[in-house]
C-alpha cells in the first residue's frame, strides 16, 4: 500500500487550504479553501484543480471560514459528486457562507466584465454561482465530533474540537495498509483556537501520531494571557478613542464568530458605559444570517451567550443594500461592522472608500491580515490605496486589535502539539506566512522536535508517507502552480498600485508644470514607444479609359 499527501493550498501561505490524501484505492481532500490575498496568488482560483474533480472519493472539513470551504462549489461544478463531511454546524455555516460567496462572486464578475469589456477584454466567468452553491450544500453529510466515520474501505476519520469558530474540528484519519501492520495515523489541525475563551472553548485532540499537518498562523506571536474583561478594557479603549476623535468607527470584520463576539463586547461595554453608547450597524447580510445560526446553536437556549444578538436595541441590522447607503447620511457617533474582515470584498469597502480619507474617523482591524490584502496595505501604514480602481488617501486613524483572533499562538500551537504526541513522523506546518512558520519550526525544535522531523509544507509538494514516522518527499509530477516564495509575497499588481500612487503624489506635488513634463519624460523613455498605427492607405489617381482621351 502506497498513500501520498500533496499541499496544494495554505503552503507558504495562509489560504486555500487543501489537501490531497491519495492511497491504492482512495482520494480525498481534506478542506477545499478559497486563496486570498496578492492578485496572483488569487488566480489560483480561475485556474483548473491540479486533481481531476471527479476522481475525489470525499472530503472532509475542518470548518466553514472561506478559505478553507470556499472552492467546495467549483469543486462540485469540475465533476465532484460525493460526500463531504463536517460537523453539524460547519454544514449549518456553510449554508450561509457559500450562497454568500457564490452572490459575490456574480456581482464582482459582471462588474470586472464591464471595466474589461472599455479595454477590449474578453469576458470572465465567476468560480461558481449561487447555483452551484446551494447544490454543493446537497453533498454535505453533518458529522458528530468524537465517532469514527468510515470514508472509504481503507480509510476513517474523526472529529475533534478545535475552538476556532463555531461548528470547527480538527480531523484524525486512520489509513488501513496491509492486514499484518498498523494503521497510519494522521491529525490536520485545521485552525487551532486560543484556547481560555469564554464563547468558543479550549481545543482538543488525540495523541500518539504518525505524522501532523498544524496550522502556524501565528507561530511567531506570543500574546499576554487575557481575561474577558481585560479584553473588553481594550476594546473600549479603542472605542473612546474613535468617539473623541469626532466620527464613526468601522471595523472590517469577519462574519463567522468574530463579529458575533465583537457585537456581544460592544453591547455590554455600552449598557455598562465603559464605552460611548451608539447604534451599531451589522451591515453584511451574511453575518446577519450568521448571527441567526449562533442565537440557535451558539449554546444552550437557556444561557446562549449571543442572547443579546436579539434582544438589544444598540443593534441594527442594515440587510438590503439601500439601508447600506442610507449610512452615508447618518452623523455623530456611530459604529459599522461590515465585512469583509481583510477588505477584500463586501460591503466594507464602500465605507472604506468614504471613511479613509476623512481624519476624524477610526478604522478598526481585528484580525489576522494576509499578504496583498487592502486590511494588510493599511496596518503597514500606507497613505494611499487603490478601491475598485479609484485611489483613496488614507488620513482616518488605522488601528489594529489582535485579541480577537480565533488562533493560537505561537506558545498555544506548540502546547497543543505537544499534547498530542508521540509524533513519531513528520510535523508539517501549513497555513501560515514565513516569518510565523520558521517561528514556529524554531520553537517547536527547542521544544524537543527533532529538526528533521519538522517540515514547513510548499506549495504543491509530494510525501509519500509510511506507517511508525517514515516518509519521503517525492519529485513533483507537475509543474508548481507558483514559483518558489510567490504565495506569500506581494506581486507586481501590488507593486504597480503603489508605483502609480506614488507617480500620482510627486506629479501633484511638483513646483510647476515644467517639472510634471519633465518627470513624465524621464519615465517615458525607459517604457518601449507605444505602437504608431499604420498610415491610411492613400487614393490612387484613376484612369480615364474613355476613347478619344
Amino acid at each position: 500500500m502506497t498513500m501520498t499527501l500533496q499541499f496544494l493550498g495554505a503552503a507558504g501561505c495562509v489560504t486555500g487550504s487543501c489537501y490531497l490524501l491519495s492511497t491504492n484505492k482512495t482520494k480525498v481532500l481534506i478542506d477545499c479553501g478559497l486563496f486570498q490575498g496578492p492578485k496572483t496568488l488569487k488566480a489560483l482560483n480561475y485556474d483548473p484543480f491540479p486533481f481531476k474533480p471527479g476522481d475525489i472519493d470525499a472530503v472532509l472539513l475542518t470548518h466553514a471560514h472561506i478559505d478553507h470551504s470556499g472552492l467546495i462549489p467549483k469543486l462540485f461544478k469540475a465533476g465532484f459528486e460525493r460526500e463531504i463531511y463536517a460537523t453539524s454546524d460547519t454544514v449549518r455555516l456553510c449554508g450561509v457562507l457559500l450562497p454568500d460567496a457564490g452572490a459575490i462572486q456574480e456581482m464582482e464578475v459582471e462588474a470586472a466584465n464591464k471595466r474589461r469589456r472599455r479595454f477590449g477584454d474578453a469576458d470572465i466567468e465567476p468560480i461558481f454561482t449561487i447555483e452551484d452553491a446551494g447544490a454543493s450544500l446537497l453533498l454535505m453529510r453533518p458529522t458528530p465530533l468524537g465517532e469514527w466515520r468510515a470514508i472509504a474501505p481503507d480509510l476513517r476519520a474523526r472529529f475533534w474540537h478545535a475552538g476556532h469558530i463555531l461548528g470547527a474540528a480538527s480531523i484524525e484519519i486512520e489509513v488501513a495498509q496491509d492486514p499484518d501492520q498498523a494503521p497510519v495515523r494522521i491529525l490536520f489541525s485545521g485552525d487551532v483556537g486560543p484556547g481560555g475563551r469564554d464563547l468558543t472553548g479550549d481545543p482538543e485532540g488525540p495523541t500518539d501520531l504518525d505524522h501532523l499537518v498544524l496550522e502556524s498562523t501565528y507561530g511567531g506571536v506570543e500574546r499576554p494571557p487575557l481575561s474577558q474583561d481585560e479584553r473588553r478594557a481594550q476594546l473600549a479603549k479603542a472605542a473612546q478613542a474613535a468617539h473623541a476623535a469626532g466620527g464613526p468607527l468601522l471595523i472590517p470584520a469577519f462574519a463567522v464568530e468574530r463579529t458575533q463576539e465583537l457585537i456581544v463586547d460592544l453591547i455590554e461595554l455600552m449598557e455598562a458605559n465603559l464605552a460611548p453608547p451608539g447604534t451599531i450597524f451589522l451591515d453584511s447580510p451574511l453575518a446577519i444570517k450568521a448571527c441567526d445560526v449562533f442565537l440557535r446553536h451558539g449554546g444552550p437556549a437557556h444561557a446562549n451567550p449571543y442572547a443579546v444578538l436579539r434582544e438589544s436595541r444598540l443593534l441594527q441590522f442594515t440587510e438590503s443594500a439601500n439601508e447600506s447607503r442610507h449610512l452615508e447620511r447618518i452623523s455623530g457617533w456611530h459604529v459599522i461592522i461590515a465585512a469583509s474582515g481583510m477588505c477584500d470584498a463586501g460591503r466594507v469597502r464602500h465605507h472604506l472608500k468614504r471613511l479613509l480619507w476623512r481624519p476624524e474617523a477610526t478604522v478598526l482591524l481585528v484580525g489576522f491580515q494576509p499578504v496583498g490584502t487592502l486590511g494588510r496595505l493599511l496596518l503597514e501604514g500606507r497613505k494611499t490605496v487603490s478601491i475598485q480602481g479609484e485611489k483613496i488617501q488614507v488620513r482616518a486613524d488605522i488601528r489594529y486589535l489582535d485579541i480577537y483572533s480565533g488562533h493560537a499562538d505561537g506558545p498555544g500551537l506548540a502546547a497543543w502539539a505537544k499534547a498530542r504526541g508521540p509524533v513519531c513522523g513528520k510535523v508539517f506546518l501549513t497555513h501560515g506566512e514565513p516569518d510565523n512558520l520558521k517561528a514556529l519550526k524554531k520553537r517547536l525544535i527547542a521544544e524537543g522536535h527533532d529538526s528533521e522531523r519538522v517540515a514547513i509544507a510548499e506549495l504543491d509538494e509530494v510525501y509519500n508517507l509510511r506507517a511508525g514516522g517514515g516518509e519521503e518527499r517525492e519529485a513533483p509530477k507537475t509543474k508548481p502552480r507558483l514559483a518558489a516564495g510567490q504565495p506569500s509575497r506581494l506581486d507586481w499588481h501590488n507593486a504597480r498600485a503603489s508605483f502609480l500612487a506614488a507617480l500620482e503624489r510627486q506629479l501633484r506635488e511638483a513646483e510647476d508644470d515644467a517639472a510634471r513634463e519633465a518627470l513624465l519624460t524621464s519615465l517615458s523613455a525607459a517604457l518601449a514607444p507605444e505602437p504608431q498605427p499604420a498610415p491610411p492607405p492613400q487614393p490612387q489617381p484613376q484612369r480615364d479609359d474613355r476613347s478619344g482621351s
